[in-house]
């Protein structure tokens, strides 16, 4: 398992980068730093907005992640079930996921606007409001958010019982287009529209990559784990 370990990481990254480019936390994310940015009076007061939205979000998954991990591994009986069976519970998990985000099956996100009325309260906080939100958009999953996370991050995490390590990079990956419209606003906000409207293009493509990608994986685990027909 431990020869497994890098692809993991590397997996854990990507779904990290492909939950904060979807529409839903791209959108709240740019709002957010750009809100922010526009407000703290200088372009390095911007840059340390971003950096520490960045912190809030990766520490809010980190803690989650370890506590929904720990809880899984913590009770014998569930440990001893994952242990046998997860690799049957990863097959069906990974379709529902692809189809989620191949938009196959689709949820009715609850609390728009939450973002708004939290930069809003946080305004006044100058930079370290930045840290606020970056915590509470964390907390406030859309449906293709919550599907990457629950669905295959914490199964992830659980398989290699990496109650820190995994969340911690998945965290990051969700930072690293924080930090990239953080640094642009630092130039000009022309450019943040710019790579907007790349980042847009490209998420279309990795969402439904790597939805055909997980349902084909799940196929697999299914026919090899459940039916054990390979």
């Amino acid at each position: 398992m431990s020869g497994s370990l890098p692809l993991a990481i590397a997996s854990a990254a990507w779904l990290g980068v492909l939950t904060s480019i979807s529409p839903c936390p791209l959108a709240t994310n740019i709002a957010a730093i750009s809100f922010i940015g526009r407000r703290v009076g200088s372009p390095r007061a911007a840059l340390m907005t971003g950096l520490l939205y960045a912190v809030g979000r990766t520490v809010v998954y980190v803690v989650l992640a370890a506590l929904l991990v720990s809880s899984l591994l913590s009770a014998p009986v569930l440990a001893n079930f994952l242990q046998k069976y997860m690799n049957k519970v990863v097959g069906p998990a990974l379709i529902l996921v692809g189809m989620v985000l191949l938009g196959l099956l689709q949820f009715k996100p609850k609390g728009s606007g939450l973002g708004e009325r939290v930069g809003a309260g946080v305004e006044s906080w100058g930079i370290w409001g930045g840290l606020a939100l970056g915590a509470v958009f964390a907390l406030s999953f859309c449906p293709g958010s919550a599907a990457v996370f629950f669905g295959s991050l914490i199964p992830l995490s659980t398989k290699f019982e990496s109650r820190v390590l995994l969340p911690a990079v998945y965290g990051t990956g969700t930072a690293i287009p924080v930090l990239l419209f953080a640094v642009l606003i630092v130039f000009s906000t022309r450019a943040v529209g710019q790579a907007y409207n790349r980042i847009s293009q490209f998420e279309w493509w990795a969402r439904n990559g790597t939805g055909v990608l997980f349902i084909g994986l799940g196929v697999y685990f299914c026919l090899a784990y459940i039916f054990r027909v390979l």
